[in-house]
């Protein structure tokens, strides 16, 4: 096996495929390592392929268009330990990887180049990627995995070949490069980053990426892959908040200052008791499915849950809850029967219909998810659907 692999991915880069190649080749040259410059094209039409060859690199032909497509299809024939991979448009300099093969030797699992650390030249990078895209979606990206990253789109990167493709990453387009990042920082993997520049790419026509479009989707695959913070988190919230508010108006209007919180409030507070209670059913659920395909990695805590939690079980708890609304139900029939059916207290019996609503909804909540997580706990037939022994275990969960 050879030690680096210098991976572009190629889609029409006849103009600045070539110096690239070049580049690459002459850092191993003057390195000496011993490498190769490989080429993954992702169904060029401009003679990209023919130009690659002629210089000396060697090509593989991805299955079909996307940019993570055409990465991991270049991971994957690579003949290097490490990769070190990056656009072939000419913005980053291959010449100039002694900082990445370091880092590398060193024993970092993934090595990120940080365009804001090393220097960004005029025009290379549009105004809203410099100041608003990159920087909000790099640190929701740091926050929800905890990745020492400051730039998490840079597409100039380093890794260890085998790590990478034990991540059995997904994505098939633009979003494989912050999926790397994330999975790697879930699995535990040593992560360090080495300044990078980037200039004005060499095309003279458009690049591929779209702002709004990519910067969504860049956006959507953070939060997929984070049910703690897009469930667990917001419906604890939303649980106890709504909780706070709830159980004191079911007696009596509360006064704060000069505010008196009443049956509005109440309504409220039930919806925030509701939907919180749903929000960390979908975490449980989102995790069991997300665990089974390998997508996210287990913890022990994760599988004691998984251990205890039941079809029955849920079926206990939700029969509590509506035998729990029936008694209100009946108790409240009762108390208007002992007032002789006749006019009651003003948000009385708005206040007991809440009641029943919060009692009754979380009841069926509670069944209902219960035999959804029953159906995806179950033992599949399909191998990709087991849960694999070797899916890393992390003490946090």
């Amino acid at each position: 096996m050879l030690e680096l692999t210098i991976l572009m991915p190629c889609l029409n880069e006849a103009e600045t495929l070539a110096i690239c190649i070049e580049k690459a080749k002459g850092f191993l040259a003057r390195t000496g390592i011993d490498g190769e410059v490989l080429i993954s094209d992702n169904g060029s039409t401009d003679g990209s392929r023919e130009i690659a060859e002629a210089h000396g690199a060697r090509v593989v032909l991805a299955p079909r268009r996307g940019n993570g497509i055409a990465l991991s299809t270049g991971i994957a024939a690579a003949k290097g330990r490490f990769v070190i991979m990056g656009d072939s448009d000419d913005s980053y300099d291959f010449s100039r990887l002694d900082g990445f093969v370091e880092a590398l030797r060193g024993g970092a699992d993934l090595v990120m180049g940080n365009r804001f650390r090393g220097g960004i030249e005029p025009g290379a990078m549009p105004f809203l990627h410099r100041y608003l895209g990159n920087p909000v979606l790099s640190f929701i990206g740091r926050v929800l995995y905890g990745a020492p990253v400051g730039d998490f789109q840079c597409g100039l990167r380093g890794f260890s070949r085998d790590k990478i493709l034990a991540l059995n990453l997904i994505t098939e387009q633009l979003e494989f490069c912050p999926e790397m990042v994330m999975r790697a920082a879930m699995a535990g993997l040593k992560i360090v980053e080495v300044p990078t520049t980037l200039k004005p790419d060499g095309r003279s026509r458009k690049p591929h990426l779209r702002t709004w479009h990519d910067g969504w989707r860049h956006l959507k695959l953070l939060l997929t892959f984070a049910p703690f913070s897009l469930f667990l988190y917001p419906g604890l919230l939303l649980l106890g908040l709504g909780s706070l508010l709830f159980l004191p108006l079911l007696f009596t209007p509360v006064s704060l200052g000069g505010v008196t919180l009443d049956t509005g409030t109440m309504i409220f507070a039930a919806t925030f008791i509701i939907t919180g209670f749903q929000l960390v059913w979908f975490h449980a659920l989102a995790r069991l499915f997300a665990v089974r395909m390998s997508l996210l990695p287990t913890s022990e805590r994760f599988e004691a849950l998984r251990a205890r939690l039941s079809v029955e079980a849920a079926c206990q708890v939700g029969a509590v809850f509506l035998v729990m609304a029936v008694l209100a139900t009946l108790g409240s029939v009762g108390f208007w029967a002992a007032h002789d059916f006749g006019p009651l207290q003003p948000g009385t019996m708005t206040r007991i219909a809440s009641l029943v609503a919060v009692l009754g909804a979380l009841g069926m909540q509670s069944v209902t998810n219960g035999f959804l997580w029953g159906l995806l706990n179950q033992k599949s037939p399909v191998a990709a659907m087991d849960h694999p022994a070797g899916v890393p275990t992390v003490q946090k969960a």
